[in-house]
């Protein structure tokens, strides 16, 4: 039986390429509201860290970080403690 994810994301190319780009920009910032949850660091602080200023984060924070740079996400993402690692999938 066909569900309505293979309907539309899985059968049609560019549908499934929008679906995969929202959903890793959905982890991404899901992520860093995570570990800012648990490490108990507000935006003003991880801006300041990361010398961001507070609205990056925000977008970060709001799933709309698509026109942020590598550079400052890295940034962002050294501040939490983590790094990014690049994976041949």
């Amino acid at each position: 039986m066909e569900t309505t994810f293979d309907k539309f994301i899985t059968n049609d190319p560019k549908e499934k390429e929008l679906f995969n780009k929202e959903y890793n920009d959905f982890l991404l910032s899901e992520f860093v509201l995570e570990k800012m949850e648990e490490d108990n660091v507000s935006v003003r602080m991880l801006a300041k860290k990361a010398g961001v200023s507070p609205t990056v984060i925000q977008k970060i924070r709001s799933k709309n970080a698509e026109r942020i740079n590598y550079r400052t996400f890295s940034n962002v993402l050294n501040s939490l403690g983590y790094r990014i690692n690049i994976e041949k999938i």
